[in-house]
């Protein structure tokens, strides 16, 4: 039985921090800025490896449009660094997030099918932009690693957001 608690959209951002791969600490909640946290399956998943590679590939687009990106799984320490290194994405990469705090976010939780797969109960992808004021201004949540927001086509429209100030939707 799931047991989350799907986050509404306009409320803040929880305050939860993960370890990233370069020793530094993952803390969505407390940056500053326009942010984005994109969950990803982890290393186990090729469609992620695809979907992070297009991040990396427009990391300084978003950069530019002063949105700060990062991505987080439930991969252990080991995993995590070994992807990153071995895909060369500098963005932050966060790792070990918890089946409790996969339920705070309201995501969709997997098993693996094998030990092949993975050792551990993963997220299913979801993306979170948090807004200057730290509030959930725009929350993907997908049960299914084929569906997710094109990240060209978001940072069009969070550009829009930003250009006209358009508020927070989705709250009533």
């Amino acid at each position: 039985m799931n047991t989350s608690i799907k986050p509404a959209a306009g409320e803040k951002f929880p305050s939860l921090s993960w370890r990233q791969t370069d020793g530094e600490r993952l803390a969505p909640a407390e940056m500053a800025g326009w942010r984005m946290l994109v969950v990803y399956r982890g290393a186990h998943c090729p469609l992620c490896k695809g979907y992070l590679k297009s991040l990396e590939e427009l990391q300084s687009v978003y950069r530019e449009a002063g949105i700060a990106v990062a991505a987080i799984s439930s991969d252990p320490e080991d995993r995590a660094r070994a992807e990153a290194a071995d895909e060369g994405w500098t963005f932050p990469l966060g790792f070990g997030m918890s089946l409790e705090e996969m339920r705070r976010l309201g995501l969709y939780v997997s098993a693996p099918r094998s030990p092949q797969e993975t050792d551990r109960e993963f997220a299913e992808p979801a993306v979170f932009v948090i807004n200057p004021e730290g509030r959930l201004q725009i929350i993907d949540i997908s049960n299914a690693p084929f569906a997710r927001p094109d990240l060209k086509a978001l940072l069009k429209g969070l550009k829009f957001i930003q250009e006209k100030n358009y508020p927070v939707r989705g709250t009533a």
